[in-house]
């Protein structure tokens, strides 16, 4: 029965989200109450939540402080000239924009954290997106996968979680799994070529020119209000891509420099932005290589180095107390939505642990492998990586159903080291679960509805996986 209603309770929130019947916010919370009660555990309910938001309030800190530190350094210009670089690669080009999410996102996941990944790309490409009315889900998707297949790094958790649990050396399950991994992400740039292919057929080709911009509230400009005699302008003609409000038919791509309830998004490359720091510009890259070296080495927990780290950048870059209330304030959205979002999904997580569900599926799971699978552990265990990782915490599918699924694979002559590897696979759609807390970050700053952006990145996430794992057989990895 717990094995019904929890595949009940899972499918009841991801059909109620993708419909948008409800907010994922309030079916995180509601549906497992719901469900709690129909198992006959309601009066255990508190003790379900609380351990859940004990166990995710670290997570929740760290969220919280990372996003202040990470719009602090947006705000005072430190990733300007990577934005810059970026943007003049890609210019207006659909195709180009969509490349490069991918590349961007892949390069800043080296950092192993999945939330400064999606902060700094989004803050980087949301521009462009919105001022070329591309399709911000692609964004989403493309940035979630690439981010996925990074999130194998020894430093980024799964690994690290693999080889905890079955008493291996992360070294040795991923540095074979390189090959495959690699294969992975060079599917992700294929389909950003795709989908970006796709985008600039859907707006037509567009292009930027360097000109003169006069100083007028009509000028269109492609990064918002502020912008330098020099910035790029908006300029080609995009088919059917038409300029509403301007007067000017289907022959601009842009948006008017006037739009209030976007300007704040645009402002990111605001030559002019009272927030900028030039003179701090090497003491704050110095800061935040130092913060992300101490991460990757584990010399503080991560929630304490973002605090003392959003600390400190306030305190030197905003000396003034009213300064620092207002950077503070002016991340105060973000901040509230996505801790918000994480202490919704420990009652989902609670409930899930506490009831015993998560055990009674998994178990249910191991226990109808047929028997003459068993001499293919690996591959079983890649497959099941890919909807275990989506619909449990990696703690739970790492600590929990991986050591089962090992001690099947050896009585079968299959060795740990493979079954860790192909546990791997299913990274590239786990990032993308409603239990990641780091996928409300990308998507609240994108302002992409979370139901639209997994009905779009589903299909194509799984499909990464199952290229990762072919490529693992193939090589022979796994």
């Amino acid at each position: 029965m717990l094995t019904i209603l929890g595949f009940a309770m899972i499918a009841t929130f991801l059909v109620l989200i993708m419909l948008k019947k409800m907010s994922p916010i309030a079916a995180l919370v509601l549906i497992p109450a719901l469900f709690c009660v129909f198992v006959g555990k309601g009066a255990q309910l508190g003790d379900y939540v609380i351990d859940g938001v004990t166990g995710l309030a670290p997570t929740a800190a760290m969220l919280m402080f990372a996003i202040v530190y990470f719009g602090v350094m947006i705000d005072v210009g430190l990733f300007d000239p990577v934005v810059r670089g970026i943007l003049k690669f890609c210019k207006a080009d659909p195709l180009r924009i969509v490349v490069g999410t991918a590349v961007l996102a892949a390069i800043v996941s080296l950092d192993g954290d999945g939330s400064t990944t999606f902060m700094i790309t989004v803050s980087a490409m949301y521009p462009l997106y919105k001022r070329l009315k591309m399709s911000l889900v692609v964004m989403t998707g493309v940035a979630a996968m690439a981010n996925g297949v990074m999130n194998t790094l020894p430093w980024g958790g799964p690994t690290a979680r693999a080889a905890t649990a079955l008493k291996l050396d992360a070294s040795d399950i991923f540095v074979p799994m390189i090959p495959a991994l690699a294969m992975g992400l060079l599917f992700v740039f294929a389909l950003a070529y795709v989908l970006g292919r796709r985008e600039r057929k859907r707006l037509g080709v567009l292009t930027l020119d360097e000109v003169l911009v006069e100083e007028q509230e009509t000028e269109t400009v492609l990064v918002g209000a502020g912008a330098k005699e020099t910035e790029p302008v908006l300029v080609g003609a995009g088919a059917g891509a038409g300029n509403p409000g301007t007067g000017t038919g289907g022959g601009g791509a842009g948006l008017p420099a006037e739009e209030p309830e976007d300007d704040a998004a645009f402002r990111v490359l605001d030559p002019e932005r009272a927030t900028l720091r030039p003179k701090l510009y090497w003491f704050n890259a110095l800061l935040t290589v130092a913060l992300l070296t101490a991460m990757i080495m584990e010399w503080l927990p991560i929630p304490v180095l973002f605090l003392l780290g959003a600390a400190l950048a306030l305190t030197v870059n905003f000396p003034h107390m009213p300064d620092q209330k207002a950077r503070i304030a002016a991340h105060a959205e973000n901040v509230l939505n996505v801790s918000g979002m994480v202490f919704a999904a420990a009652v989902f997580t609670g409930v899930l642990n506490g009831t015993g569900m998560v055990d009674h599926m998994a178990k249910w799971v191991v226990g109808n492998i047929p028997d003459g699978m068993g001499p293919h552990m690996a591959l079983v265990t890649g497959v099941l990586s890919i909807p275990f990782t989506y619909f449990m915490s990696n703690d739970g599918f790492y600590f929990g159903i991986l050591p089962v699924l090992a001690e099947a694979g050896h009585a079968h002559g299959v060795s740990s080291l493979e079954i860790a590897r192909a546990s791997l696979v299913g990274q590239p759609l786990h990032m993308s679960s409603p239990l990641v807390p780091a996928v409300y970050v990308l998507v609240g700053m994108a302002k992409v509805e979370f139901g639209d952006h997994t009905r779009f990145v589903v299909k194509w996430a799984a499909l990464t996986s199952l290229v990762v794992l072919g490529a693992g057989l193939l090589f022979g990895i796994v």
